[in-house]
């Protein structure tokens, strides 16, 4: 009777019925909606960079000494609003930098056309009817301000010689959050009709993998429901449209993104598209704002670019309506979990002040909350191991009856009060914590370069202290491990003995291996995550070794 291996099979199964159920009851990405025509099929054009991605383009800083620019300064960002086309193209990020070497300059979000690789977002006006000159990526505006500062907007304006004037007045907050709010003068004798639009453009490189956990290409919310869309997805040309109330649209890098936060008052037509030269495009069209002569009409937007700072996003989310703003984060299937771990553990840092030492109460307190279950599954498991004698015993008396040794075994448990499949409840339960926390420490940024002690310099990167370091001895990467990872395969070890030994000799094999297993496996994941693992083992030890005691087992 292979009673273990039942367990295993059991353990194995439950945890892939809560995995697709939670998948069913929590779907990341809900089917897509159908979606009708754009009004008039109006398309959203820009400038397409003559050189992308060669060694020929201009450097950005040429491209940005070319034109004329508006400083933006916040505590947050810095960069420059190109006047000519008041196109929003260079953006700094000041808290972040590109690596953790102390030279290392900050992450650049948003570039030039023209660069090698071009990143940009722009607003304006579309004319239907084609009658009207409106401001485009070459107009030179007049501006009213200096810098683009939290307390100081700035105001562009132009006059298309047409009686109409256009109006834009630009401001930012102390963040990442910018405010365009456009007003059309018309000083006309007739009435006119123009579609607001935004648009993103993004370079992307052909065949540039990444990977990450993380989704890196274009999302939003549209009527309520996230879309996920990889560059992949729109090969030659292709495009995806969507029709919503409300909502936003951009791109998302692995710890940045851009969006276009839509008006909530108003259906707008999205795209996601590609427009060809490995760029990509994230537009929107709204409903005409219709302006009567001698009247202004006015159309307000929002465009967020930054870093993906889920306290500060859920901040927008409330206070600015965004629906789901929160979900520019990855947070994966177990949504549920995965954003309360990132509350709890940013909590815990901001009262201990290193997210290492937070991780670890975390992983404590985890196992306090799962203490009563716990308890009951080692003391079963300490039970199975004090009758295996007896277990064996029976195997070798009914070795050629086994509907006879099933019975026999059976009672035992029943007079030992014991339940076989108990042992499978803690891992059923540790699957989606551990998932959870896994993509915890690879969604949020304020692990990002956060430190530890010791060697460990950035939690979110595995443990850079590893055999070939040490031993100067080239290894393949897969086998080239470091120091937290072997702790925990030792954990893993020692917690394995203190189990019951499997029966069933290939079985046993098998688990002998596991802790190698996981050893090389988790050695190239988040070292927070290692350090986290490593410490759940421990308390598991010390747990079950005060049961086995309490019980008699050795």
């Amino acid at each position: 009777m292979k009673e273990d291996m039942k367990g295993l099979y059991a353990a194995i199964l439950l945890s892939m019925v809560v995995i697709f159920a939670t998948n069913w009851l929590f779907p990341k990405n809900p089917a897509r909606q159908e979606v009708s025509d754009t009004p008039a099929k109006i398309e959203v054009t820009t400038e397409v960079a003559q050189n992308p991605l060669t060694e020929t383009a201009p450097n950005t800083e040429a491209i940005l000494k070319a034109d004329k620019r508006i400083s933006i300064v916040n505590d947050a960002v810095r960069g420059s609003i190109r006047i000519k086309g008041a196109r929003l193209d260079e953006l700094y990020l000041n808290k972040y930098n590109q690596t953790m070497d102390i030279d290392s300059p900050n992450v650049e979000l948003l570039t030039p056309a023209q660069s090698k690789a071009p990143y940009y977002a722009e607003f304006g006006f579309i004319d239907a009817e084609n009658k009207l000159r409106l401001p485009n990526s070459e107009t030179l505006w007049q501006i009213k301000g200096g810098k683009l500062t939290p307390q100081t907007p700035v105001v562009l304006e132009w006059d298309n010689g047409q009686g109409i004037k256009f109006i834009r007045k630009i401001s930012i907050d102390n963040n990442y959050m910018f405010k365009i709010y456009q007003s059309v003068e018309n000083n006309s004798k007739q009435k006119i009709s123009l579609y607001p639009y935004g648009l993103i453009n993004k370079t992307h490189i052909e065949g540039e993998k990444s990977t990450s956990v993380v989704h890196e290409g274009m999302n939003g919310v549209l009527d309520t429901t996230l879309k996920e869309i990889k560059y992949s997805s729109l090969k030659d040309g292709k495009k995806e449209e969507f029709k919503s109330n409300g909502g936003w649209a951009g791109f998302s890098d692995h710890y940045w993104f851009s969006a276009l936060i839509l008006n909530n008052n108003q259906k707008a037509n999205v795209k996601f598209s590609n427009i060809g030269n490995n760029m990509y495009q994230v537009d929107f069209v709204d409903a005409p704002l219709i302006v009567e002569a001698g009247s202004v009409g006015t159309i307000e937007h929002l465009f967020f670019a930054g870093a993906k700072e889920i306290t500060l996003i859920d901040k927008y989310s409330k206070d600015l309506h965004i629906d789901k703003f929160d979900l520019a984060v990855d947070f994966g299937w177990y949504y549920f979990l995965t954003k309360p771990f990132f509350y709890i553990l940013n909590f815990l840092y901001k009262i201990i002040g290193n997210m290492g030492w937070a991780i670890l109460l975390f992983a404590a307190l985890l196992r306090l909350a799962m203490f009563p279950v716990a308890n009951k599954s080692y003391e079963s498991m300490s039970k199975m191991k004090k009758v295996q004698p007896k277990i064996q015993s029976l195997q070798e008396k009914y070795k050629d009856d086994k509907m006879k040794l099933q019975q026999e075994m059976m009672e035992l448990y029943r007079k030992e009060k014991i339940n076989p499949a108990s042992g499978c409840l803690p891992m059923l339960i540790q699957i989606p914590v551990f998932f959870s926390l896994y993509k915890v420490l690879n969604i949020a940024i304020e692990i990002r370069h956060a430190p530890f002690i010791g060697w460990i310099k950035d939690l979110s990167a595995p443990d850079p202290l590893t055999i070939s370091v040490l031993t100067h001895i080239p290894l393949p990467s897969f086998l080239d491990i470091g120091i937290w990872p072997i702790i925990m395969g030792l954990t893993m070890y020692v917690q394995q003995k203190l189990n019951p030994k499997p029966s069933n000799p290939d079985q046993a094999r098998m688990f002998a291996l596991m802790p190698v297993i996981f050893m090389f496996m988790l050695g190239h994941f988040a070292s927070g995550l290692v350090i986290y693992w490593t410490l759940s083992n421990i308390l598991s030890i010390i747990q079950q070794k005060v049961i086995m005691k309490k019980i008699g087992v050795d």
